[in-house]
C-alpha cells in the first residue's frame, strides 16, 4: 500500500469517509475497542460533509480505491454546519496562542481523523497530519482540534504529531483537550 496524503476529489470518497465513520463511532463500537483503538465521536451527514469539502477538501489516504484514513477539514466558515461542534468555536473565539486571542491568527479546524482498523499502526495517522500541513500550511497558521481527553490513544498520536494541549473543558456531550499543531 502507497502510503501517501492526497486531497478528496469524488463524491464515492466522501461517501468512503461517512462508511469508515458509521464503523468508529463512540456508540457503535464496545468499551474494550474504545479504550485500545479509540473513536469518534461526531456523526456528519452526506451534505455536511460536501459543504465542508466545497470549501477546503479533506485529506484522506487510500488503498486502491479504497479510503483508508481521513482527516476532515474544517474551516471556521463550517461552524454553523455542525451544531454540536459550537462549544469547541465558541472556545476558540475567547482563547489565546502566545498570548494574542486565535482569532487574530489564520487557522482551522480538523474536523476528525479516523483510520481503519486493518490500517491502524503503519504510520496513516501522522501521513494525514503531514498532508494538511502539505497542502494547507502555507495558508494557515496553525491546525488545531478537539480530542476526548478518554480517547488515551487519539491524544498520545496527536502529541506524537506535534500536537499541543492548550485547553481542557467539558461541554454536554464529553470533556475536551483542545489540541494546537503550530505550523510557524
Amino acid at each position: 500500500m502507497r502510503v501517501q496524503a492526497e486531497l478528496v476529489t469524488s463524491k464515492e470518497e466522501l461517501h468512503q469517509i461517512l462508511d469508515l465513520q458509521q464503523r468508529n463511532l463512540k456508540r457503535n463500537i464496545d468499551d474494550a475497542e474504545m479504550n485500545s483503538q479509540g473513536f469518534v465521536t461526531m456523526e456528519h451527514t452526506f451534505d455536511v460533509l460536501q459543504q465542508m469539502h466545497d470549501l477546503a477538501p479533506s485529506i484522506i489516504i487510500k488503498d486502491g480505491d479504497k479510503v483508508a484514513g481521513y482527516a476532515l477539514t474544517m474551516l471556521r466558515a463550517c461552524r454553523a454546519m455542525v451544531p454540536d461542534l459550537d462549544p469547541m468555536f465558541a472556545n476558540f473565539d475567547i482563547l489565546t496562542w502566545n498570548s494574542k486571542p486565535m482569532n487574530e491568527y489564520s487557522f482551522y479546524a480538523m474536523g476528525q481523523i479516523c483510520i481503519g482498523k486493518e490500517y491502524r499502526g503503519k504510520g496513516l495517522f501522522e501521513e494525514l497530519y503531514n498532508g494538511h500541513k502539505k497542502f494547507y500550511g502555507d495558508k494557515y497558521d496553525f491546525i488545531i482540534t478537539e480530542v476526548s481527553t478518554t480517547n488515551y490513544r487519539s491524544l498520545r498520536a496527536h502529541e506524537k504529531v506535534g500536537f499541543k494541549t492548550v485547553h481542557t473543558y467539558r461541554d454536554a456531550i464529553d470533556e475536551w483537550a483542545v489540541v494546537l499543531w503550530d505550523w510557524q
